[in-house]
């Protein structure tokens, strides 16, 4: 239960700040909120991160799916509690849905933290991240036991 509640809220914050963004600035608007540091940048990406392989839709929906198919089928022969990792599942299964709505209704991935030494990304790339760090993490040091 608590994969499909993490996953609904990631994707319920992620489409929420997107849907701001867009009706609020106009594209490659750019507000700073601490100077040089960190910016609110209306950015729309065709590519995956950093932009790479830009405007291969297609290709991206159909990895998506692979990798949404395969996160909840790992979701579903977890044994025990292990409650951060369910978290973690449900964090990367919300930010890759998210992103995939972007890509099947617009092409291209909404983005607007910009911390200017690294690309601009979203809430969804953010929960992908942190939810595959902790994942990683888990099968590197106790994957015998998951």
């Amino acid at each position: 239960m608590l994969f499909w509640v993490t996953a609904a809220l990631v994707l319920l914050i992620d489409q929420g700040t997107k849907y701001i963004v867009k009706t609020t600035m106009t594209l490659y608007e750019s507000i700073p909120v601490i100077p040089n540091i960190f910016h609110l940048t209306y950015i729309e990406n065709p590519g995956a991160a950093f932009g790479l392989l830009a405007n291969q839709r297609l290709f991206f929906i159909f990895i998506t799916m692979i990798i949404l198919t395969t996160i909840i089928y790992f979701y579903y022969k977890l044994t025990g509690e292990k409650l951060l990792l369910r978290i973690a599942l449900g964090m990367v299964v919300g930010g890759a849905v998210g992103n995939l709505i972007d890509r099947l209704r617009m092409g291209v991935v909404t983005d607007f933290f910009d911390f200017r030494i690294w690309p601009v990304f979203n809430i969804a790339d953010s929960a992908i991240v942190i939810g595959m760090i902790y994942i990683a993490y888990q099968l590197l040091f106790h994957g015998e036991e998951i």
